[in-house]
Formats: structure tokens, C-alpha cells, sequence
């Protein structure tokens, strides 16, 4: 199992201290996808909200927009 950590960011970075274990990477992912639906249902309202998914060396692995750009 390897530790990852979910930061939120709008411009100003909120650190997660404490972190979540899974095996792979796909699955920290897919939990940070998850996350990003929680947010959104709450209605945050900041438009470059992401979750920022660091592993245990530091690296990040994936960011996920709270609201993504709607394409036309």
C-alpha cells in the first residue's frame, strides 16, 4: 500500500496532512474523482478548485478540476 495525499487548490494551496492509502495509482485517481463530485454537490464556488493528488515521494500524479471547462 502506498500513502497519497488529496491537496485542494484555488490559487492558494490546502495541504492533506494526513493521506489515504491505496495500491495504485489508478486508484487514487479514481478516489480524487470523487472528491471533485463531493465538492461540486456542495456547491463550492470556486471556479479553479482542483484536487491535486501528491503520492508519498512528493510527485505529483493527476489533478482534478472541482468544475471543468465546459467545451462548446
Amino acid at each position: 500500500m502506498h500513502t497519497f495525499y488529496f491537496d485542494m487548490k484555488d490559487g492558494v494551496p490546502v495541504r492533506d496532512r494526513i493521506g489515504k492509502q491505496f495500491r495504485l495509482n489508478s486508484e487514487a485517481i479514481e478516489h480524487s474523482k470523487t472528491l471533485a463530485s463531493r465538492f461540486r454537490q456542495e456547491r463550492h464556488t470556486e471556479p479553479d478548485l482542483v484536487v491535486v493528488v501528491i503520492d508519498e515521494s512528493g510527485r505529483e500524479v493527476h489533478r482534478e478540476r472541482v468544475y471543468p471547462t465546459v467545451s462548446s
